[in-house]
């Protein structure tokens, strides 16, 4: 790759009319040209680009990452070029509360956040269209997007996938305008993740028909729920549905919570009590609180009753006869959430990794083997070790991420919607939500480290968006919840796969599965490996950079695991107790081995995307981020294949080293690479990507310059001592 490059000046300095201060109004430039050097800051030494002829396709590699729903994606982007919709970092809680939901009204206004709903009350049937430009809020305000999702994704949502027509026509306006802001009230303290366990009550009144909703315990308190404060005026409820002293499983209610008081102001109605959470760790302009209720009665018009009714004289029926595929049936029609909180996420990390590359093209530290040039911080190993395979991630994430929203909208729009196709979805969704929260986490992080003190300025963003990112990996599921549901269900696949083998078939299976471990759990494999590889790096890197390689060893690892954690489950006679102690046992495992088939979805997303792209360079350098991604996860895991004798030790070796070329034929396309993501420094809002460094850094090196060119620089005192010793003036004790 070294032909193909050259030395030149900074890479990412934003033209002048990029500059734009935060805040202000001035028309967004287009996608930066970040390889290039700009008229701002000329070429000069200490880093690599392109040739000509070498550039990626960067329009054609956007349009790719954005999708389908590529026009409301930078619509949606785009609003978040209006100061009104733009965080104000340092902005007191009360004031930043207000100013969201005033921000809400606005998209009202515009008419952005209705297109899930159907055509007859305003909206477009749309529902992949509508998150896609949700995800893109992320950009203006993470509360903005997590509030405007409490309530249109949750609370609205509930209402018409859980409702009936009359509940949409009575209901959905007044959510859809925001004339009713509301809570989607089921998370409750004592039990988080595990909604089927919550204890609020709405037990049956056939005198009244009204059910009584009671919070019995302070356990059974409603936690962490948007506009519970202050905003909200209605609310679901999800509660143990009791009639006829029967408790037939969790259910949907809707709820009024506050009225006008004298003076217009929403107050508590009579049985309903509130707290508020006061500060938290970021998304501070959500009024989260707690809500709890004494004896409220809820007429029974307001049971959403698509999965579950009660008549007049209490009597219950369903269209779901399992109570447990009824329960899980009304939470995957919820499952939106998480498709959402996990586009956003990916959306935060690519507004990290464009800040970070953006300042590591610029920022000099230290001098190299130019003693009068400080090295671009990007030419750097360990920088690029810190930044490209979080972009490979963040790459692999985008492309996962928009099967699963295909796959959310064939089914939320009737194309493919059968029981099978809505379990899909629930797994895949409960699969990309862990990956890509961690993921985001992962890249503020890394990027407010890898900017310095300059990364923890506010004005900066990423220390912000950090604090605000924190709680998607816990809210909507935690992430090893989510992980463990997802193993749940590899674990059922790989038992009825069983199931279908005969006994002649399963003893077959057996004998080479018995086979395989021994295979590998032997030196054979290692030792066959090392002949086929001995003397050459070349041909044991050309056997790791195959698809075909990268695919079975990512695969390899999921099946041998989830085959050995079934393999340890089957034990027929153990009773309830020592079951659930086995499974608890192999609780870990269980989640390593859904992490690794998500893992291996993202990768096979990426190397499906890389088909569709045309032009040959830029499917030959996203091939190569496709290849760091899949190698950094088997260099994560090389232990694994180590001790299960998948990889031979001079081929682990091999890993590691191929990676590090990997990050060197990447490095001239790293500008282009999150110009691809489609922010301007418009968009992201941070002074350290608007090109000011370069401006600084060129500053600098033209006024040393002029210095040395006029013969004015001071002498170096250490060059000034080793030109005495070399002339024999310096005495041994000096």
């Amino acid at each position: 790759m070294t032909s193909t490059t050259r030395t030149t000046g900074p890479l990412d300095a934003a033209p002048a009319a990029s500059t734009t201060a935060p805040g202000t109004t001035a028309p967004a430039p287009a996608a930066a040209n970040l390889s290039a050097p700009s008229a701002a800051t000329p070429p000069s030494p200490g880093a690599v680009r392109p040739e000509p002829g070498e550039r990626i396709d960067v329009t054609a590699l956007g349009r790719l990452l954005d999708g389908r729903w590529w026009q409301l994606r930078r619509r949606a982007r785009d609003l978040a070029l209006d100061p009104d919709l733009q965080k104000i970092e340092g902005l007191p809680m009360a004031e930043h509360r207000e100013r969201v939901l005033r921000q809400l009204r606005t998209l009202v206004a515009q008419g952005e956040v209705l297109r899930a709903f159907p055509v007859a009350l305003g909206g477009k049937d749309d529902p992949g269209g509508n998150i896609a430009g949700f995800e893109e809020l992320v950009v203006a305000d993470p509360s903005l997007q997590i509030k405007g999702g409490v309530q249109w994704g949750l609370f609205g949502s509930a209402v018409l996938h859980l409702g009936n027509a009359e509940h949409h026509a009575r209901l959905l306006p007044g959510i859809m305008d925001l004339t009713v802001p509301g809570c989607f009230a089921m998370t409750e303290i004592g039990h988080g993740s595990d909604v089927a366990s919550i204890a609020t009550t709405a037990t049956y009144d056939a005198g009244t028909e009204e059910f009584v909703l009671h919070t019995p315990i302070a356990a059974a308190r409603k936690e962490y729920i948007g506009n519970a404060a202050l905003h909200g005026r209605a609310a679901v409820v999800f509660a143990q549905l009791i009639t006829r002293g029967v408790n037939h499983g969790v259910h949907a209610l809707y709820v009024t919570l506050r009225g006008d008081g004298a003076d217009g102001a929403p107050v508590l109605l009579p049985g309903v009590h509130a707290e508020d959470d006061g500060v938290k760790g970021g998304l501070n302009g959500i009024d989260n609180g707690r809500l709890w209720f004494d004896h409220v009665r809820v007429p029974r018009a307001n049971l959403l009753n698509r999965y579950g009714e009660v008549t007049a004289d209490g009597t219950y029926s369903s269209p779901i006869e399992n109570p447990g595929r009824r329960f899980f049936t009304m939470l995957g029609t919820l499952v939106q959430g998480r498709v959402s909180l996990s586009g956003a996420a990916v959306t935060a990390s690519k507004m990290a990794l464009d800040i970070a590359v953006r300042y590591g093209l610029e920022r000099r530290q230290f001098t190299g083997a130019d003693e009068t040039g400080e090295v671009v911080l990007l030419d750097y190993q360990q920088h690029q070790r810190r930044l490209l395979p979080l972009l490979a991630r963040t790459y692999a994430a985008a492309f996962a991420q928009a099967e699963l929203l295909e796959r959310f909208h064939d089914v939320f729009s009737g194309a493919h919607d059968t029981d099978a196709d809505r379990q899909d979805l629930e797994t895949q969704a409960a699969a990309a939500k862990p990956l890509t929260t961690w993921l985001a986490l992962d890249a503020l992080q890394e990027a407010r480290e890898a900017c310095g003190g300059a990364g923890f300025i506010a004005e900066n963003r990423l220390a912000g968006l950090r604090q605000d990112m924190d709680v998607y990996v816990t809210f909507e599921g935690d992430n090893n919840v989510l992980l463990q549901l997802v193993g749940k269900r590899l674990l059922t696949d790989y038992g009825k796969s069983m199931a279908k083998i005969d006994i002649a078939g399963a003893a077959r299976y057996v004998a080479a599965r018995a086979a395989d471990m021994t295979l590998h759990r032997t030196p054979l494999r290692r030792a066959a490996q090392s002949i086929h590889d001995t003397g050459s790096r070349a041909r044991a890197a050309g056997h790791l950079r195959a698809a075909d390689t990268q695919r079975e060893l990512l695969e390899d690892r999921v099946e041998a695991m989830v085959a050995e954690i079934a393999g340890a489950l089957r034990s027929r006679h153990a009773s309830p107790v020592e079951a659930a102690a086995v499974f608890n046992a192999h609780q870990h495992e269980l989640i390593e081995a859904a992490r690794a088939h998500a893992e291996l979805l993202q990768w096979e997303a990426f190397t499906a995307a890389l088909a569709r792209v045309r032009d040959p360079r830029t499917r030959e350098v996203l091939t190569t981020l496709r290849d760091l991604f899949g190698l950094t996860l088997v260099e994560k895991n090389l232990a694994w294949y180590l001790m299960n004798g998948r990889i031979s030790a001079q081929r682990a070796k091999t890993v590691t080293s191929y990676v590090d070329r990997l990050l060197v034929r990447l490095r001239p396309h790293a500008g282009d690479l999150v110009a691809a993501f489609g922010y301007t420094p418009a968009h992201l809002r941070a002074t350290i990507a608007t090109g000011a460094e370069g401006q600084r850094q060129h500053e600098a090196r033209e006024y040393f310059r002029r210095l040395r060119a006029a013969g004015l620089e001071p002498v170096n005192e250490k060059e000034l001592h080793a030109s005495q010793q070399r002339s024999g003036l310096a005495t041994p004790a000096e």
